[in-house]
């Protein structure tokens, strides 16, 4: 069977931060931290931070807890969203799609309250505005 996606294996989005304990342990992939908002009887979900795990040594789940402990993060989100990658796929391949992602969320004020990291530097690597350039 192939995979209709070439990264992403799983996903599971919008999840209350009590369900942390139900992800497998050294799970690799992508996360977002969210806080749910009610404003006006319409709830929406404001993205506070992308992270990643390699799987050197802490899978998503470990992430996700230490978040929880953490002073500057454990109050500022309320449920997270996972996005498992295929075995195949290298730490280079993860660490870009983390960057891709924090990359496009650098200019949001959410999502930049808890990102130090505001861009990616190897993205503006290969930046080239001027698209009449572009091969």
């Amino acid at each position: 069977m192939q995979s209709v996606l070439r990264f992403v294996r799983r996903s599971a989005e919008f999840l209350a931060a009590e369900k942390i304990s139900q992800l497998r342990n050294s799970l690799r992939g992508i996360y977002v931290l969210y806080q749910l908002n009610d404003s006006g009887g319409k709830e929406h979900y404001e993205v506070k931070y992308i992270g990643m795990s390699r799987g050197d040594r802490l899978g998503i789940k470990g992430r996700l807890r230490s978040h929880k402990r953490s002073k500057r993060k454990a109050e500022s989100w309320t449920h997270f969203s996972v996005f498992q990658v295929w075995d195949n796929v290298t730490k280079e391949e993860i660490e870009e799609l983390e960057g891709l992602a924090r990359h496009l969320y650098r200019r949001d004020s959410t999502a930049n309250t808890m990102n130090i990291q505001r861009g990616y530097k190897k993205l503006r690597s290969v930046r080239k505005d001027e698209l009449s350039e572009w091969d």
